[in-house]
């Protein structure tokens, strides 16, 4: 296995330490610098309720997720049965992969300028995707929007989930540095007190 060279590190990543880490400490008033909130990890997750019926897709599913994270992708087992959806206990629910380090900078650097451009009508992502806990959720509707994936290859438009996990401890914390890496993401709208107008 060829060994990663050392001195590289991703564009985002440069980014984070020489602008981003200094903007955030100011803007949010965080005085040490272990506190400054950063990216920890990004979970890509592919449902496919109808693998079990039909085994190529998963096949191909795992493949298109491997191709767009650039690290295998994993097929998530139901842990439970549930009638109501045909599923037995063991059944493949779905994919899913965890990046890290120098991939998870690489592929949210790749989402923000050439993926995001590409999905259709878009204005921007909804602020409306955070935990409570600092960490952000979205979904894409079709994959075909990361140039990896060969349009002609493929055999069917599938939505992926996306979760970037930050240490941010507030939503506020994880809006600034998502915003300041690049992301786009919808300005929050604030909130109208009411009465506020009368």
């Amino acid at each position: 296995m060829a060994k990663e060279n050392n001195n590289y590190k991703p564009r985002l990543l440069v980014k984070y330490n020489e602008v981003v880490h200094k903007y955030l400490s100011d803007r949010l008033g965080i005085q040490n610098a272990m506190r400054i909130p950063k990216l920890e990890k990004v979970v890509l997750n592919m449902g496919l309720g109808d693998a079990k019926e039909n085994k190529k897709w998963l096949t191909s599913g795992v493949e298109e997720l491997t191709t767009i994270a650039g690290q295998k992708a994993v097929i998530t087992i139901s842990k439970k049965a549930i009638s109501n959806f045909k599923i037995r206990e063991g059944d493949p629910v779905g994919i899913r992969v965890t990046l890290r380090g120098n991939k998870m900078y690489e592929f949210l650097d790749r989402f923000i300028s050439v993926a995001s451009p590409r999905i259709r009508d878009f204005r921007g992502l909804s602020a409306k995707g955070f935990d409570g806990r600092g960490n952000y959720n979205f979904g894409v509707t079709e994959q075909i929007i990361f140039p990896e994936i060969d349009y002609d290859k493929i055999n069917n438009i599938r939505g992926l989930n996306i979760s970037i996990v930050t240490t941010g401890e507030t939503d506020e914390e994880a809006y600034e540095l998502l915003v300041a890496l690049g992301l786009p993401i919808r300005q929050k709208k604030k909130k109208i007190e009411e009465g506020a107008e009368a």
